[in-house]
């Protein structure tokens, strides 16, 4: 043979090498996005029973509350917005504005869903409805499914990003177009800060 042809099965050779190399990033990095928006719709799934769980437990205290009304339209407008925004992140799962968005109106949410259990606190005869304790209930649970959920989200997230970062596959991405996904954060008042005690 001649040092032609050797030339050219070497760089033939290499050429097949940095072939199956990109091929393999690619399509690692395709996986593991795929991960993390199979996540973030268990996410999704949750979320929806919560926001449509609202409005019954809202009509149910309803009947007790009249004269809370401006706390029971306060829920039903946050869940209003945290519904639109569910449906804007579920669009495009770890994109950092619409989870932002998301974790805020999330956030919101909470805080007037603890107002109306606080006030709630005044009515024995709403706290002892069984479907206000059902409602309840289901909510509690699906509470703890979307934390479950978030974190194996974050946890795939986490994985695709460190992927996605390392050397030499950030040059990969980025010749592909591969961007970063956003962690899903709720902020909750106070879960950041330190107790106060008093003695």
């Amino acid at each position: 043979m001649s040092a032609g042809i050797i030339g050219l099965i070497v760089v033939i050779g290499l050429a097949g090498l940095i072939g199956l190399f990109l091929m393999g990033v690619y399509n690692g990095l395709i996986k593991l996005r795929n991960m993390f928006k199979n996540a973030f719709s268990q996410i999704d799934v949750q979320l929806k029973r919560r926001h449509d769980l609202i409005p019954n437990l809202v009509e149910t205290a309803r009947a007790y509350m009249s004269h809370e009304r401006e706390t029971l339209e306060a829920v039903i407008a946050a869940r209003n917005v945290a519904e639109g925004a569910r449906q804007t992140a579920a669009a495009n799962p770890g994109d950092p504005a619409a989870l932002a968005q998301l974790g805020q109106a999330e956030a919101g949410l909470g805080g007037v869903m603890g107002r109306l259990f606080a006030v709630a606190e005044a009515y024995p005869d709403l706290k002892a409805n069984t479907n206000m304790m059902q409602l309840s209930e289901e909510l509690t649970t699906t509470e703890n499914k979307v934390a479950f959920s978030r974190q194996a989200y974050n946890d795939s997230v986490l994985a695709y990003n460190n992927k996605l970062e390392v050397f030499p596959n950030n040059v990969v991405a980025g010749m592909f177009g591969f961007k970063e996904a956003a962690l899903f954060e709720i902020e909750v008042v106070g879960e950041r800060e330190a107790p106060k005690v008093k003695f």
